[in-house]
């Protein structure tokens, strides 16, 4: 039996230390795990960290936001974090822990997925390695992918409730590609990575659609994967049941609005929520039913009532959004990514978050801090603190690279 203060801990789930410190955050265990080794091997534990996850879940800690180039496959190493801790600063970084330059695909449950950079023309003609990692731990495991390009999507599925870590973590990687059949219809393939067995395989699952990815970062939510497309629908992929489906959104036709509105899909409390900006203001909707496309109205704003409450901020945007863009001109207002009731979103040159519970907006930064290729479809994703173990035997750490995602 130890010790810890007027506490006797038995190392055991009905302890009282053990109850009293699973309901704390993730930020305040990983100062408290300093307090002394037993307390530091009690919060990193597979059942304490099952425990704590179902209690507390996870918050959001911020965005991570990549560069890319316009038409070519060659890739930028380089990212910017946002946190949205408003004592934190944005930092560029990369994730010096892993042996190679990587892009940020997607983040799920406190999990991050990259992959290795194109260096060249011609590295589509090689396999590529995917990496599934923690950044706040640089534990990582790695596996290859074969005949991969930049404009392909890859997305992680990993959710602590439906498979427990407390034995082990395991997670699933998709990979979607668009293909056309002989009678030129377009369908996608889903290809599946399972951390359990080591191996990929290809789903008997074929979803014939005609649209496109936008942005191409998959969405996670309840164990299903989710793809914004460019013909108002989502596509939808069922990870363990292997069955695909497209779910209407909820706007309208397009031609309605004097120019196409901006659009992001996210997750909020284990649903899929689906954002707008257009000229009548902010508005986010919760998918509440998928086979009947039943979507519930969560948020609305005006953008005048936005630019009247952000003076400082905002300068006659209600105005400009009236206008019609010129052929090839960006949006005014871009919604980049979405997660926990947290919109990260583009306004003109200036990036800001918008909490939609509380209408607050928060300005960030100049997007030129960004890089100048940040404008160019960017991949943004949410990304949140977590205690997650991976693997020791399948991963490696470097002990003497530091951590930003730990401020």
């Amino acid at each position: 039996m130890a010790r810890f203060g007027n506490f006797k801990v038995m190392n055991n789930a009905g302890d009282i230390l053990f109850d009293v410190l699973s309901r704390l955050p993730t930020k305040t265990l990983l100062e408290m795990r300093f307090v002394s080794k037993a307390w530091h091997r009690l919060i990193l534990d597979r059942s304490f960290v099952q425990a704590q996850f179902q209690k507390c879940g996870l918050a959001l800690s911020g965005f991570m936001f990549q560069e890319k180039y316009r038409k070519c496959p060659i890739d930028i190493s380089t990212f910017t974090y946002m946190p949205i801790d408003a004592d934190s600063k944005v930092q560029k970084m990369v994730f010096g822990f892993l042996p190679e330059d990587v892009v940020i695909l997607q983040s799920c449950n406190g999990l991050v997925c990259c992959r290795s950079c194109f260096r060249t023309q011609h590295s589509t003609t090689h396999s590529t390695t995917i990496y599934v990692c923690n950044p706040l731990f640089k534990k990582w495991v790695s596996f290859e992918v074969a005949q991969l390009d930049s404009f392909s999507s890859i997305a992680l599925a990993f959710d602590p409730i439906l498979d427990p870590v407390n034995t082990a973590t395991n997670f699933k990687v998709v990979r979607i590609q668009q293909l056309e059949n002989e009678q030129e219809e377009m369908y996608y393939t889903f290809e599946i990575y399972s951390s359990e067995t080591g191996t990929w395989k290809e789903s008997s699952e074929v979803c014939y659609s005609d649209g496109n990815l936008l942005k191409n970062n998959g969405t996670y939510a309840k164990g299903v994967l989710h793809w914004l497309t460019d013909t108002d629908q989502i596509l939808a992929f069922d990870t363990e049941k292997e069955l695909s489906l497209l779910v209407p959104s909820p706007i309208p036709a397009l031609e309605m609005f004097i120019d196409a509105p901006g659009t992001c899909i996210g997750e909020s409390k284990g649903l899929l929520h689906f954002i707008m900006i257009c000229e009548d203001g902010i508005i986010v909707w919760c998918l509440d039913d998928y086979f009947e496309a039943k979507w519930t109205l969560k948020h609305s704003k005006q953008l005048q009532m936005i630019e009247d409450e952000n003076p400082n901020m905002f300068f006659k945007l209600y105005k400009i959004m009236q206008r019609k863009r010129l052929p090839g001109m960006e949006p005014y207002m871009d919604p980049w990514a979405f997660k926990d009731e947290v919109l990260l979103m583009r306004v003109f040159s200036t990036v800001y978050f918008y909490h939609i519970e509380t209408g607050k907006v928060v300005e960030v930064c100049n997007v030129a801090s960004l890089g100048p290729n940040a404008f160019v479809s960017p991949p943004v994703i949410p990304y949140s603190l977590s205690l997650i173990p991976l693997d020791v035997s399948l991963s490696r750490s470097d002990p003497n690279n530091t951590n930003p995602n730990e401020n």
